[in-house]
């Protein structure tokens, strides 16, 4: 059936070329068994030699030297790349990667596009190591001629914003990863001319997200290489950013702010004037309103205090209470409580004890009133991770004092309504590390826990420690908070898009200075043990059940101690 079709096109080019489209579609319509957009066509008839095909009638439409001629064959050969491309092997691939290229300056939006569309797919694949098929050092060659190409297609008649092209150029930067920083100078340029141009009317959301995808990687991948190239970075995105928040484009500033808090990031611990010039307008109650601004600008808050915080102590001071008045709205709300949570942890982590002082109380006080008012799941374990931390911060006696000083025996209560029968109810390794260091300083540091009614809580909190250890995660939820009620957000809001390649590595408050918590319990329990020889042995023989102490002599054997 297919060979008269293609030995008349043979014969006749020009007159004919729809007989070989004809027989291209019945190819892959034939030959194709299972799809899947990842990879493509997954599973083939045998009764097709899909290599043979190519080789004999794709190749030489993709190598014909004028990429504008028979435009719908071309963009067929180009498919038939795409689709069969998990069938087709390594070679054929490489072989087809330069052509591809050559294919982004065709005139034809639809043959640019899919060029640029097959050559992201081929990017994306997986090769037997589960690093990409295709090898940074393979495209060595062709490098620079794809950059080139890649951006000249968005300069071609309906492509200015195409955004098969965009994602294309943003996959070029992951794959190729340092082989781009000598073109990254050029480049910038051209993306932030471009977002300066997009930005004056948004309205192509996919071509937009892989702008600022593109953006993060050009900084990650130079300042990688290099971190003093930061301040270039923020010497040609920061012109554009300020025009952004001046003119307030709603769906750019949840991606500015991602971009912003990962130059701010890269800086070592100091913290650029330019920043602090914008800090006042961070804290600004409308930008807050705006449910898609609220997860990137408390990140960009958390980078302002863990480089800045010596800065904003000193010559923004006055700002705190705009900082915390931020973190009273955030916890309000059933929604973005931990977010609130987030941002109080940082103010807690970096800001210098004396700057908010004043303010401590205040703080404990609004999160019990929240605790009063509506009580959820969510809210405890952000709970137990703060007190936690302040504790590890601050020292257990303060923990004790700040909460005996709101209502007297009010640490007792905390032990035991909250920290005791929840924190098996904490996720996460570092909030469970957190926790962990917490407890242990409150048994192990705190007076009052060894000589006071507070003495009845403490093997049951040592219980508690041991099942966080131990103990599944309880992920139990209680059947009324399965369907917390959308916040009332009046009218269309942005949605908060997540920038792939702006991630954020996950941060240990306590770093390396407790490698493992059990070990850290042990050695503050022997400790104490030397301090009141004999107390804490009787207090463990009469109270802690069998296993909890089965295990706690597996520590103490670890940390090779024994008790007193």
């Amino acid at each position: 059936v297919l060979i008269p079709h293609c030995v008349s096109y043979a014969k006749n080019p020009g007159e004919n070329w729809k007989h070989k489209d004809a027989a291209i579609y019945l190819v892959t319509s034939l030959a194709s068994k299972a799809q899947t957009q990842k990879h493509g066509i997954t599973q083939a008839n045998e009764l097709v030699n899909l290599n043979e095909f190519f080789v004999n009638h794709i190749l030489s439409d993709l190598k014909s030297p004028n990429v504008n001629e028979f435009p719908v064959l071309k963009a067929d050969a180009i498919k038939y790349v795409m689709i069969f491309r998990s069938q087709l092997p390594k070679e054929h691939l490489l072989q087809a990667v330069p052509l591809l290229i050559s294919h982004l300056q065709a005139e034809s939006t639809v043959e640019h596009t899919y060029a640029a569309h097959a050559l992201e797919r081929l990017f994306t694949m997986r090769g037997p190591n589960n690093t990409t098929l295709i090898t940074p050092a393979e495209m060595a060659p062709f490098t620079e001629q794809l950059l080139n190409h890649l951006f000249k297609a968005l300069a071609l008649p309906g492509s200015a914003e195409n955004e098969y092209i965009m994602k294309a150029i943003m996959r070029s930067f992951s794959l190729l990863q340092e082989a781009i920083v000598p073109y990254i100078p050029t480049l910038i340029g051209q993306l932030t001319h471009k977002l300066l141009l997009v930005s004056k009317n948004p309205s192509k959301p996919h071509f937009n997200h892989y702008l600022f995808e593109s953006l993060c990687l050009s900084v990650r991948i130079t300042c990688k290489a290099n971190p003093t190239t930061v301040s270039s970075f923020e010497e040609a995105l920061f012109p554009v950013f300020t025009e952004i928040l001046q003119s307030d484009v709603q769906e750019f500033l949840p991606y500015v702010f991602q971009v912003m808090s990962l130059l701010l990031e890269i800086h070592s611990n100091s913290i650029p004037s330019s920043y602090m010039a914008l800090f006042p307008h961070l804290l600004q109650p409308a930008l807050w309103e705006r449910t898609g601004n609220i997860p990137p600008l408390v990140r960009l808050l958390q980078a302002y205090l863990e480089k800045g915080s010596a800065t904003i102590a000193g010559s923004a001071a006055d700002k705190i209470p705009g900082l915390l008045g931020v973190f009273q709205k955030l916890i309000a709300s059933k929604a973005n409580d931990h977010q609130g949570f987030y941002l109080l942890n940082s103010i807690i982590e970096h800001m210098p004890p004396e700057s908010i002082t004043q303010y401590r109380k205040q703080i404990f006080i609004l999160l019990f009133q929240r605790l009063q008012s509506s009580k959820t799941t969510k809210f405890i374990k952000s709970f137990l991770v703060f007190v936690n931390l302040y504790c590890v911060k601050y020292g257990a006696i303060a923990l004790q004092e700040i909460f005996d000083s709101i209502q007297p025996k009010m640490f007792g209560m905390v032990l035991e309504k909250i920290i005791i029968p929840e924190v098996q109810k904490v996720s996460g390794p570092v909030e469970k590390k957190i926790c962990a260091v917490g407890i242990t300083k409150i048994l192990t540091e705190c007076p009052a826990m060894m000589d006071t009614e507070y003495t009845k809580l403490w093997t049951p909190l040592l219980q508690a420690l041991i099942g966080l250890f131990e103990l599944p995660e309880d992920d139990s939820i209680p059947d009324d908070e399965h369907f917390i009620d959308i916040e009332d957000t009046p009218g269309y809001q942005t949605a908060f898009s997540q920038l792939a390649f702006a991630g954020k590595k996950e941060h240990d408050p306590i770093g390396d200075v407790v490698g493992n918590p059990k070990i850290l319990l042990a050695q503050s329990l022997y400790k104490l043990s030397t301090a009141c020889p004999g107390r804490v042995p009787s207090m463990l023989s009469t109270s802690l059940n069998a296993e909890a102490l089965q295990f706690l002599q597996g520590y103490l054997q670890a940390a090779t101690v024994q008790l007193v």
